[in-house]
This record gives structure tokens, sequence and C-alpha cells, in this order.
């Protein structure tokens, strides 16, 4: 086992969840809204900026507990904001609030 802490935080200046858990219920799940198309939406926005795997990475993950039929659920970390009803035409301006328009401040943590 190695531990890698210290490396990955000097690499890593944000990291996007992007829930796509689908269920067969009756309820909502970001995995039926979409998420597929929001993650790609996020890994788009991050490519063009040249921030994707570099300052940036983006995971997919179970249940982040924001479900709705409206959109997906994304969580933000180390910065500890939460979006639910993403939708990928929301990702631009959500990540350009996050990051700025062109990612200026992924390092700066604002």
């Amino acid at each position: 086992m190695n531990e890698r802490t210290e490396q990955h935080r000097e690499r890593l200046s944000a990291h996007v969840f992007v829930c796509t858990n689908d269920r067969d219920s009756e309820y909502a799940s970001c995995g039926a809204a979409g998420a597929e198309e929001t993650v790609a939406a996020v890994k788009d926005w991050l490519r063009e900026r040249d921030a994707f795997w570099t300052a940036v990475s983006v995971s997919t993950t179970s249940c982040l507990g924001l479900c709705s039929e409206d959109g997906t659920a994304i969580t933000i970390q180390p910065r500890n904001t939460w979006y639910s009803d993403v939708t990928p035409a929301d990702v631009p301006d959500l990540l350009a609030s996050e990051f700025g328009p062109d990612a200026e401040r992924i390092r700066d943590g604002n």
C-alpha cells in the first residue's frame, strides 16, 4: 500500500463527482435524468480549458442524496459545494461560476 495524499493534493485543485445512480424504482434517480450526458458535458468543458485530469478530476458516483427527475446531482470537493437538478445545458454556467469562464480560478479554490 502506498499513501499518496501529498502528490494528489499538489496535482488536484478540485474533484467533481457526478451521480449516475440508476435504480428500478418509483423514485427519481440521476441515472434516469440524463446523468451520462451531464458527465460528458463536465468533461468536455474542462477539456476545452485544459483542466481535465490536470487540476480537476471527474468521477461518477452512486447516490449523493439529491435525487430529482429534473437533473443530476453534482458535488465539487474539497470546495464542499453541492448542486441538484443539473442538466447538460447547466454545466457551462455551473463550472464557470465555480472555476471562472476560462477555468482561471481552479487553483485558488474561490
